[in-house]
């Protein structure tokens, strides 16, 4: 599987100030990101299904959410 896409991240103002303090000790801006799983919560069995389809059809496949 691929990495979980990326979201800004919803800090507070503690952490906030925090990021801040590191962009000025660090010289340049910094942007915080929240990983996001939007993949669909499979049980093993269907695990299984889809790594069969993938043998199968040579293809990586994803579940994800709707």
């Amino acid at each position: 599987m691929t990495a979980p896409f990326l979201r800004p991240a919803e800090l507070d103002a503690d952490a906030l100030q925090k990021v801040h303090a590191l962009e000025e000790q660090l010289g340049c801006p910094l942007v915080a990101y929240s990983p996001e799983n939007s993949y669909a919560p499979l049980s093993a069995e269907q695990v299984a299904e889809v790594q069969r389809m993938e043998r199968d059809l040579g293809v990586q496949l994803l579940a994800y959410r709707t």
